[in-house]
């Protein structure tokens, strides 16, 4: 969700790498974007794929994700239902595919995800913990045949920036986050929503300004006189349309809460 920043976050990839491919669910809207983006990663022809983020429970969207099998494993960035909703169904079709994520609740099949998670799906896949956007967020850094790509989830989105889902998520660990993926320079960025941009490093740098911007946006509202965070959003996001300002509030509680403005 993007305040005024309703562009992308960097320069688009110009194509991706031949081992991976974008399905695209048909859940477009002002959160989703264009709708939730399933990445599929597949070593070689006869190699079992990676699913990345399988998304909303939609059968025409979960056949074709069947239908790139086999599928050796699914990971998951984090546990917002236009990334996870699908899973249980994905399941059936799949014939009990694991499942992996951060969150014990999302993992069907084996352990959750940790920092020292080994991965073996014929590919080097790498977790990349970022919380943030929601305590289970995480990334993954995947390099096949010379070639890296990091799979962002809603860390880093194609086009606009992301909300801050608190109270779960938590602006500190954000910027954090960020700050860890800044240093992704030149590696492609294929986010949960909107296009592939071609650098992650640019991206997060991007997100660092405007969250930085955002806070001192924040002050000054402070500062005037604001004293809840709905009082905040109506001065610092006056220029989004009322229908989202329930999703910047969530940002707001975060930012006031990382300046320690306490809050009713």
């Amino acid at each position: 969700m993007g305040g005024r920043v309703t562009g992308a976050a960097g320069a688009l990839a110009e194509e991706l790498p031949g081992w991976v491919s974008l399905l695209r669910a048909p859940n477009p809207g002002p959160m989703t974007l264009d709708g939730t983006n399933t990445w599929v990663l597949r070593a070689g022809p006869d190699a079992p794929a990676v699913v990345i983020d399988p998304g909303p429970a939609d059968e025409g969207h979960l056949a074709a994700i069947a239908a790139h099998g086999p599928v050796g494993l699914v990971l998951i960035t984090h546990g917002h239902p236009d990334h996870t909703e699908g899973v249980p169904r994905l399941g059936e079709l799949l014939g009990g595919v694991p499942v992996r994520a951060a969150d014990p609740a999302h993992t069907v099949g084996g352990a959750p995800l940790t920092a020292g998670t080994p991965l073996d799906a014929g590919l080097d896949v790498r977790l990349v913990p970022t919380p943030g956007h929601t305590a289970d967020s995480v990334c993954f850094l995947v390099e096949h045949e010379g070639e890296r790509v990091v799979l962002t989830g809603d860390t880093i989105l194609g086009r606009g920036t992301t909300v801050v889902a608190h109270p779960d998520g938590h602006l500190g660990n954000y910027l954090s986050s960020l700050e860890l993926l800044a240093a992704y320079r030149g590696i492609r960025a294929l986010p949960g929503h909107g296009p592939a941009l071609a650098d992650c490093g640019a991206a997060a740098e991007f997100y660092l300004a405007h969250r930085r911007a955002r806070l001192d946006q924040v002050r000054a509202a402070v500062a005037a006189g604001a004293t809840t965070a709905p009082e905040v959003v109506a001065v610092v996001y006056a220029d989004v349309d009322r229908s989202l300002w329930w999703a910047a509030e969530w940002s707001v509680r975060a930012q006031l809460e990382h300046l320690g403005v306490e809050q009713p």
